[in-house]
C-alpha cells in the first residue's frame, strides 16, 4: 500500500505553485526585454543567489559529491535542459498576451504527470484520485474544443515542466544543491547567447537599460530560485501524482490573473473548464484528507 503523503510535501508544493501562480504579473514588467535576455539573467542571477544560501548553510561538500557522480549531475544537466526551455516559452507567452495559453498549458501539465507516472515509476491512483483525473480530462478536452486547437504553447509547457518534475523526482540531491547545479549547467549556453548578442547586434544581454530594470532582472533570478526550490522539496516528498494535482494552483492563478488584471476576455466555456478543475482538486484534497485520518498499520 502507498503510503500517505507528508503534510510537508504539500506545504512545499503550495509555496512553489503560490509563486508561480504570480509569475505572470512580474515577468508582466520585463515584457519590454527580450524573452532569452530575461532567462539569462535570470539563470545567472538564481545562481548567484543560491551560492549564498550553499555558504551560508555551507552546503558545498553536498555539491562536490554530485561532481563524482556523474550519471547524477548528467540527470540535473537534463533537468536545466528542460526546465530552461520552460521558463523561455513562458516568458515569449507572457510577453505576447498568450497568458491564457500558459494557463492551459499548466492544467495540462498535471495530466503529463500522472502519465509519467503511470508508465515510468508505476505509481497507482485511487479510485478518488481517478475520478479527480477524470475531471480534469473533461476540463482538458473542453478547453480544446472551445479554442478550437490545442496551441503548441500549452502543449511545450505541459510536456517540458511535466519531463522535469520526473527527472528531478529521480535524482537523489537535496534542493538547494540540486538547483545550483541546474542553474549552473545553463550558463555556458546563456554565456554563448550574451557573446552572439554582442558580436552580431551589439547588444548587452546584462546590462540593463535603466535602473529599475535591472533590479527587476535580479529580483527574477530570486524569486526562480525560491519556488524551484519548494518544488525539488515537495517532488522528494509527495508522489508524482500529488504533485501534479497540487500544480492546478498555478495555472488557476494565471487564469484568474489573465481574465480580472490583462482583461482577456471570460467565456462561459472557461468557467465550466474552471468548475471542473476546481472540483477535481476538491476530489483529489479529500482523497488525501482520508490518508492522514487512517490510521498506520
Amino acid at each position: 500500500m502507498r503510503p500517505a503523503t507528508p503534510l510537508a510535501g504539500i506545504g512545499f508544493g503550495l509555496l512553489a505553485y503560490g509563486i508561480w501562480g504570480f509569475f505572470p504579473l512580474f515577468f508582466r514588467q520585463l515584457s519590454h526585454v527580450a524573452p532569452m535576455d530575461v532567462l539569462s539573467n535570470r539563470a545567472v542571477w538564481a545562481c548567484v543567489f543560491v551560492s549564498l544560501l550553499l555558504t551560508l548553510r555551507q552546503g558545498w561538500g553536498k555539491v562536490l559529491a554530485v561532481f563524482k557522480t556523474p550519471r547524477q549531475f548528467a540527470m540535473l544537466a537534463l533537468a536545466a535542459l528542460l526546465v530552461g526551455s520552460n521558463w523561455l516559452v513562458f516568458l515569449w507567452a507572457v510577453a505576447n498576451h498568450q497568458v491564457v495559453a500558459s494557463s492551459l498549458g499548466y492544467f495540462l501539465t498535471p495530466l503529463v504527470n500522472v502519465l509519467l507516472g503511470l508508465l515510468v515509476l508505476k505509481e497507482r491512483l485511487n479510485r478518488l484520485e481517478w475520478i479527480s483525473v477524470g475531471l480534469a480530462v473533461a476540463a482538458l478536452l473542453n478547453e480544446v474544443v472551445s479554442l478550437g486547437s490545442l496551441p503548441w504553447v500549452s502543449l511545450f509547457l505541459a510536456a517540458t515542466f511535466g519531463s522535469y518534475g520526473l527527472v528531478r523526482k529521480q535524482v537523489p540531491v537535496d534542493a538547494v544543491s540540486g538547483l545550483w547545479l541546474e542553474t549552473l549547467a545553463m550558463l555556458p549556453v546563456c554565456g554563448i547567447y550574451a557573446l552572439w548578442q554582442w558580436q552580431t547586434a551589439s547588444h548587452a544581454v546584462f546590462a540593463a537599460p535603466d535602473a529599475l530594470t535591472a533590479w527587476l532582472l535580479v529580483g527574477a533570478g530570486i524569486l526562480t530560485a525560491l519556488p524551484l526550490m519548494a518544488f525539488a522539496a515537495a517532488t522528494q516528498r509527495l508522489d508524482l501524482a500529488s504533485v501534479g494535482m497540487l500544480m492546478y494552483i498555478n495555472p488557476s492563478m494565471q487564469f484568474l490573473t489573465a481574465v480580472w488584471l490583462f482583461g482577456e476576455p471570460l467565456q462561459n466555456a472557461r468557467l465550466v473548464s474552471f468548475g471542473l478543475i476546481w472540483l477535481g482538486l476538491f476530489v483529489f484534497s479529500w482523497s488525501m484528507w482520508r490518508k492522514y485520518r487512517r490510521p498506520a498499520a
